[in-house]
């Protein structure tokens, strides 16, 4: 049995120095921005992204080590918005990954401006990397940029706020939850796949597999949201129903919802076939996104 734990332990141990080494220290000038940026990425997050960066490159035979770039600017532009979501205007969260969220530790305008570094720098360390032929650097900021902008995450975001309150239908939501979650997920191992020099079949393939993963994962959230604690989950719990949101708990129920999510875990697991290189570590992926309990 693949032992999902260690596994995680150990590539998040070498995802935070590769995070630690790439980001200005604290004492950088202007400090308190970047000591609010260290904060919030070193946060006790899960580090699934880019995780699952360095496992798509394993799984089309590349090495892990040259996918650390990409890895590293996905888990900041990804840290990026979550400092945004929690801000007054958005979410108005006090709590993220069980401490203070970043405008709460230090100020919203700080936490804006450390978002909008966060997303900055991200492009940069793409405009950096050496992908292996036939990919280049401008193929990576475009998949990352893509993947994050108005018809992205970004794009989710907007109709997720527009859609508080509101009866939506489940493609509706099928959009907001593809777009939120969904294609981060996916642009962080198309990233890990491309650094590799996947060739189209596999690159095929592993969209399949991120795109079914990024679903369930925010199946299971919904999930969270409605049964799990502010303790356990590290922030706060029963938002959705609060604030009127549409989600999967809401249209099919905690047990309808767990079971599509199962169902989508098995759509992605059988994407995997047939690739060069290992599978294991991201069909036991498959099967983390929604067994966690936060």
């Amino acid at each position: 049995m693949f032992a999902i734990t260690s596994y995680l332990e150990e590539r998040t141990a070498r995802i935070d120095a590769a995070l630690d080494r790439m980001l200005p220290s604290a004492s950088t000038p202007p400090a308190r921005l970047h000591e609010a940026m260290r904060y919030s990425v070193f946060g006790p997050g899960k580090r699934l992204r880019p995780i699952l960066c360095l496992a798509a490159a394993e799984a089309v035979s590349g090495d892990p080590a040259a996918a650390l770039p990409p890895a590293a600017a996905v888990e900041i532009l990804h840290t990026y918005t979550l400092i945004h979501d929690d801000l007054p205007a958005m979410d108005d969260d006090a709590l993220r990954r069980g401490r203070a969220t970043c405008h709460i530790a230090f100020d919203e305008a700080t936490a804006i401006l450390a978002g909008d570094a966060l997303l900055t720098m991200a492009f940069a360390w793409l405009a950096d990397s050496h992908p292996a032929p036939p990919y280049t650097p401008a193929d990576l900021v475009r998949e990352l940029a893509s993947a994050s902008g108005s018809t992205g995450v970004i794009g989710g975001q907007m109709a997720d706020i527009a859609g508080e309150g509101q009866h939506l239908t489940i493609e509706q939501l099928t959009y907001i939850h593809t777009h939120k979650t969904g294609d981060l997920i996916r642009a962080a191992t198309r990233l890990g796949a491309m650094t590799a020099g996947a060739m189209p079949a596999a690159l095929a393939a592993l969209t399949l597999y991120a795109e079914k993963i990024g679903l369930a994962f925010q199946i299971a959230d919904d999930v969270l949201n409605a049964t799990s604690t502010a303790d356990v989950l590290g922030k706060a719990t029963g938002t959705d129903a609060a604030l009127g949101k549409m989600t999967y708990v809401a249209a099919y129920g905690v047990d309808g919802a767990r079971t599509r999510a199962a169902s989508l875990i098995d759509e992605a697991k059988s994407a995997l076939h047939h690739l060069p290189g290992p599978t294991e570590a991201l069909a036991a992926l498959a099967d983390y996104v929604i067994i966690r309990r936060k």
